[in-house]
């Protein structure tokens, strides 16, 4: 089963955690921190006031591109927790075309079961891989053959029952990797009737019966026989074993309770369903809809799903925006209300892009250096043009429309295009990035002022 972790982290190390990768914004990280930890308190409470107590929902505030979206992600993988990103936008009202709210709760639950069956595989594996060899055995040796056949199997040791000691001799055989260069003729399951997948984001579940499964067990499964390496026949073998081995309804059940216990929605582009004016019409009509649609869901409901009954009354919800346009006051007093704590997130300046470029543990130029290694050249750049790609990173956002960090990787991909493409032809085996080279490449940008022209 799905382990929560935050029981181990105290507030202060998910912090230092989310450093790793998320440069700044202390008080957002200070605020989902806690929001962590008060799931395992919630646990530690008694029984009887558990259910009282509800998660505090988050909003986050700021421009796009400083880092709302990677910390809602990475705090869901430091949680281990069931953990879907929507844009609210994309959801419509009851009597719209478009994706029902309540879609959100039913794809999270379909994350869940993935996650849990995943474990349930682990806990498995080790069943399912010796049934694996028994069946890989029989492949090699049928039985017919197991039967004193000595035509084919030279036998050693005649005290001992014909086709066991052979059987043994190939299982030695088989563990030392002797027969992975051979080729197996498999059985494996073919794909039925891939058409019905055109309703799965229809909310079929809605009716009450899932139309794909319905026409797969009134149809026979289909096999077909595929000629595969050895070592891949194992794989199959053990994913199908294991899949016998597990307990539909178990992991049903576990992914529902993961879910109502520690699922994480996070509600990006909240700020587009937020109505500017109330007598405002045509494209915005449906966006208080929305927010009355999203509001018994974050409030706390029960939706009904393939998999069971999903209450949210402790799903915790993030929701951003840049609120470019409106402000949070715009939403729906009732809406506003169900996401208590709210955190401004502070614009990037060029400081912190410096500490972008260098520090978090997927920076940009430990990838774009990784990238270029696998061309045989060492990428360094020095601390003037890393102080250089930062200024125009913040340059450009001032002029043009703040995109925040994810400006850098449009200057970068500029600064380094041509070497990108000349890589397999160069010779050299260390490239230097300075000032110099960055001003060199990157000097059109510095003298038009229609920037936006050379990035976008």
């Amino acid at each position: 089963m799905t382990v929560d972790i935050s029981k181990q982290l105290t507030p202060r190390e998910i912090v230092n955690e989310l450093d790793q990768y998320i440069i700044g914004q202390g008080d957002a990280k200070k605020a989902v921190a806690i929001a962590l930890r008060n799931r395992w308190r919630r646990q530690q409470v008694d029984p009887a006031l558990r259910d009282e107590i509800a998660p505090k929902n988050i909003i986050m505030i700021g421009p796009t591109g400083v880092g709302k979206t990677e910390i809602a992600r990475r705090l869901a993988n430091l949680a281990n927790s069931p953990f879907i990103k929507v844009e609210a936008s994309k959801f419509t009202e009851v009597g719209y075309v478009g994706r029902d709210v309540e879609s959100i709760i039913r794809d999270l639950t379909e994350l869940a079961v993935n996650m849990v069956r995943h474990e349930e595989e682990k806990n498995v594996r080790i069943k399912a891989e010796k049934i694996a060899e028994e069946r890989l055995l029989d492949l090699l040796l049928p039985p017919g053959r197991q039967e004193g056949n000595k035509q084919d199997i030279d036998i050693k040791e005649p005290e001992e029952k014909p086709g066991v000691n052979t059987r043994e001799k190939l299982r030695k055989l088989l563990r030392e990797g002797k027969f992975d260069d051979r080729d197996l003729d498999l059985e494996v399951p073919a794909a039925n009737f891939p058409m019905v997948e055109i309703f799965s984001n229809a909310g079929v579940e809605d009716i009450g019966f899932n139309l794909k499964e319905m026409f797969g067990q009134m149809m026979p499964s289909k096999t077909k026989r595929r000629k595969v390496k050895l070592p891949q026949a194992r794989e199959l073998i053990i994913h199908e074993e294991s899949q016998k081995l597990i307990d539909p309804d178990l992991v049903a059940k576990l992914a529902v309770e993961l879910v109502q216990h520690s699922g994480m929605v996070f509600l990006d582009e909240v700020d587009k369903i937020a109505s500017r004016n109330s007598s405002s019409s045509g494209p915005d009509i449906s966006r208080e809809g929305v927010q009355r649609d999203l509001l018994p869901i974050v409030e706390g409901s029960t939706v009904n799903t393939k998999y069971g009954l999903v209450k949210t009354d402790h799903i915790l919800f993030v929701a951003a925006g840049a609120f470019h346009m409106n402000k949070p006051s715009d939403l729906l007093p009732e809406l506003q209300g169900r996401f208590p704590i709210r955190v401004e997130l502070d614009a990037l300046k060029k400081g912190d892009f410096v500490r972008i470029l260098v520090e978090p543990q997927n920076a940009l130029i430990k990838q774009y250096s990784a990238l270029m290694a696998t061309e045989g050249i060492s990428l360094e750049f020095t601390d003037g043009a890393i102080e250089e790609i930062a200024s125009l990173a913040a340059k450009v956002n001032e002029k043009t429309e703040d995109i925040g960090a994810r400006r850098l990787h449009t200057i970068m991909e500029r600064l380094l295009e041509d070497l990108s493409f000349l890589a397999p032809e160069i010779d050299r085996e260390k490239e230097i990035i300075d000032r110099e080279y960055v001003n060199k490449k990157l000097s059109d940008l510095v003298q038009d002022d229609n920037l936006s022209r050379y990035i976008l």
